[in-house]
């Protein structure tokens, strides 16, 4: 008896909880440096998140080990609405490719909305005399070995890549950075002539003719790159990956402020504003229900596990 009183007290606590929600500012976590596009997405949003819930909603920078240090603090958060992350699609393949993982992606937390998407690209310099994928599988067929960069080891743009070479029967060699801006700087500048990298940070590149895109790895084209081929237009049948970005909340978290939070982001994605920002950096404004979300993170999660053991991804 004193047990199920104890468990009827700690559900209506929880109701009462949730109803006066939110009653102080709520923290938003983002898992990476500020300036890249999960910080341009995220404070794209913020101010219509505040607005709309009537608190304070603050963005916090909690940036290290490819976004698992502020990630794992939101798991670690009570599940009271007043911790958020946002997270990225390494969520869902950072379990297969990291040791002693302080959370389970599936398990830790729960979906609440997909903020956007956005392709991995393969780019080369110009100097490479390339002009499409199969341009580039000829030469490097001729030449094995040629060197792609990537913002880190284990990443998506890792596995597309690896993915890439696989099936085009190439050998292509690795090239880790920390983070995606050196490996930019050094693909402009001629010294790694290949990369497998995010779109944000390319296009203006691209636009200015420093650098070559030749593929893209989302389903269908981004709007921000309608003359770029998909992969799977290429010839590479299968090969889609899909760098996303969405709202998760520690698992337990009271489902009316889960509904609360996806239907008021979902309004803000809906913002015609809003919508030209994210387009501007690339990132394609997705929106949909928590359930849809959660759906995608349980699938990639698979997927990213069935990658990191055929393509042999490591993380030294």
């Amino acid at each position: 008896m004193k047990i199920l009183l104890a468990l009827l007290f700690s559900l209506a606590a929880h109701a009462a909880s949730a109803q006066g929600w939110p009653s102080r500012p709520i923290r938003i976590i983002v898992p990476f440096p500020p300036g890249g596009s999960t910080d341009i997405a995220t404070r794209s949003v913020v101010d219509r998140l505040s607005q709309a819930l009537g608190q304070s909603v603050v963005v916090e920078n909690r940036a290290g080990a490819g976004g698992n240090i502020g990630t794992e603090l939101v798991a670690k958060s009570a599940p009271d609405g007043y911790t958020l992350v946002i997270a990225t699609d390494a969520v869902a393949s950072s379990a297969h490719t990291y040791k002693n993982l302080g959370y389970n992606a599936l398990r830790d937390f729960a979906p609440v909305v997909e903020l956007s998407r956005q392709p991995v690209v393969l780019a080369v310099h110009p100097s490479l005399g390339v002009n499409s994928a199969a341009e580039l599988v000829a030469l490097a067929k001729q030449k094995p070995g040629l060197a792609f960069a990537t913002s880190g080891a284990g990443s998506q743009q890792h596995m597309a890549g690896e993915w890439f070479a696989k099936l085009a029967g190439i050998q292509l060699t690795h090239v880790p950075y920390k983070g995606g801006g050196q490996a930019i700087t050094d693909l402009v500048a001629g010294q790694v002539p290949i990369g497998s990298l995010g779109s944000s940070p390319l296009i203006p590149q691209y636009k200015a003719g420093k650098l070559r895109l030749l593929a893209q790895s989302t389903r269908t084209r981004s709007a921000a790159l309608p003359e770029v081929p998909t992969y799977e237009e290429a010839g590479y049948k299968g090969l889609v990956i899909e760098q996303w970005l969405g709202v998760l909340v520690p698992a337990g978290t009271p489902a009316e402020i889960i509904a609360r939070l996806n239907a008021e982001t979902n309004k803000a994605l809906a913002d015609p504003v809003l919508r030209e920002r994210y387009l501007q950096a690339a990132l394609e404004p997705v929106g949909g229900s928590a359930e849809q979300f959660g759906r995608l993170m349980r699938e990639d999660y698979e997927k990213y596990g069935r990658l990191v053991k055929e393509l042999n991804i490591r993380v030294e």
